[in-house]
């Protein structure tokens, strides 16, 4: 049975434009909020974005967003929302 060809150009779509990358994305506009560089900027400045001791997952609060943390095998994965707006970045190890 052979997959219909949306389904192949979907999948290879999303391969193409990196779906599911590690670096720094975020879907808010231009000159609308924060840009991902200046809130990962205040939450790594924030005490209370700091993983509790041998934590895998962890939240916090940064301005109006809402941030949630992940151990991965690169580092941390940040992903911080609020209504209408999400940014995501990643924090290598050290």
């Amino acid at each position: 049975m052979r997959p219909p060809a949306t389904l192949l150009i979907v999948v290879l779509f999303a391969l193409l434009t990196g779906c599911g990358g590690s670096g720094e994305t975020g879907t808010a506009p231009e000159g609308g909020g924060a840009s991902t560089p200046s809130l990962r900027l205040a939450w790594e400045r924030n005490r209370d974005c700091r993983p509790p001791r041998e934590a895998s997952r962890w939240g916090c609060s940064v301005g109006s967003y809402r941030c949630q943390g992940v151990v991965t095998g690169r580092g941390r994965s940040i992903s911080c929302s609020r209504p209408g707006r999400s940014l995501r970045f990643t924090v290598p190890r050290r």
